[in-house]
């Protein structure tokens, strides 16, 4: 049985040692090497982004309607003695210190994006940059999540909490539907009238969102039962504004569903407008009985999934409204198996 020489196992353990240094310096580029995801694969570690970026605003609603905005006292910490949740905090501090655990949830799956598009061949630069930034967006978010509970549930600061929830939703809508088409120069399809009303019914929608903060941060659910400062606004007057936005809305998406069926414009923008169609009607009905009801916490929660809802439909209608190609498909397999023979010829 022969032995390698001390060279030979120098040689080894400097190669060994290289490889280390490089999985170190650089993961991701270390990892593509050894690992090719299947299209299918990257497109769905984009739709787990996307679906626990619904969730975590779902959660940190929860934590508002729950009264367990400062369930935990402070930050990063959740008391000033321990990191944890402790029994004399009771439920609220179990919701607040949940929600919190979840933001780790959020960036595992924002992490399989990053790596999924990295590994993906050929490369794809542009996904890989989306991916980061949704990164970034929860990075964001939990520092200002922090100042939120340091300001006492400062409203204008709850708001910027729950826009930046709404940040991360865009990067992971944007991320999964750019995973399902190619990377080739955009094509239109639609004519120039369509497209910019589609991207001015997104403005308003967009502001539109930013309104129901105000709704929020001026009604009774503060996020805390103590003597919490809210938004110096009329309640009756901002969610007049916020009616009204919503009604520009919905005219304004039934309006694009119209104009799509008269000008015959491709199946994928008629029935993503109606889709956004169908989900503002629903929400704005769950609006006016959330109104007429005195906001009660379980349906004001299903307005905010329905906010999210409305925006990620909203996203969909101004995407498809072009296209880039087909989507990556993988290739086949035309080499044979390491170690197989390859198999003879059948006579026929």
């Amino acid at each position: 049985m022969s032995r390698s020489t001390p060279r030979e196992n120098a040689h080894k353990l400097g190669a060994y040692d290289e490889r280390v240094l490089k999985a170190v310096r650089n993961p991701l580029a270390y990892i593509a090497e050894r690992w090719t995801p299947r299209p299918e694969t990257v497109r769905r570690a984009a739709l787990t982004a996307l679906v626990m970026s619904v969730l975590i605003i779902i959660t940190g609603g929860a934590v508002r309607l729950t009264g367990s905005g400062l369930g935990c006292d402070t930050w990063p910490k959740c008391t000033d003695d321990s990191l944890t949740t402790t029994a004399e905090m009771g439920v609220h501090g179990l919701i607040e210190f949940g929600n919190r655990m979840l933001t780790y949830v959020v960036s595992a799956a924002v992490g399989w994006t990053i790596i999924a598009a990295r590994a993906a061949k050929p490369r794809r630069h542009p996904l890989t940059r989306m991916a980061w930034a949704q990164f970034w967006v929860v990075m964001s978010n939990a520092v200002i999540g922090g100042i939120t509970v340091l300001t006492e549930l400062n409203p204008y600061i709850v708001a910027a909490h729950f826009l930046a929830a709404m940040a991360l939703l865009t990067t992971t809508t944007l991320t999964w539907l750019r995973a399902r088409e190619g990377d080739e120069p955009p094509r239109p399809l639609v004519g120039v009238p369509v497209r910019r009303a589609v991207f001015g019914l997104t403005v308003l929608t967009a502001v539109l969102l930013v309104a129901g903060t105000a709704v929020t941060g001026t009604g009774k659910h503060a996020g805390d039962s103590g003597d919490i400062e809210r938004m110096p606004f009329d309640w009756e007057t901002v969610t007049r504004v916020h009616s009204m936005l919503a009604w520009s809305v919905a005219l304004g998406a039934l309006a694009v569903w119209l104009v799509l069926r008269l000008v015959d414009a491709p199946a994928g923008p008629r029935a993503r407008s109606r889709d956004l169609l169908l989900v503002v009607l629903s929400q704005g009905a769950i609006g006016y009985v959330q109104y007429a009801l005195d906001e009660p916490e379980w349906l004001v929660g299903i307005h905010m999934l329905g906010s999210a809802l409305v925006w990620i439909a909203m996203l969909r209608l101004l995407l498809s409204t072009r296209e880039r190609g087909p989507a990556p498909v993988a290739a086949p397999d035309t080499e044979p198996s390491a170690g197989r023979p390859e198999k003879e010829p059948q006579p026929v």
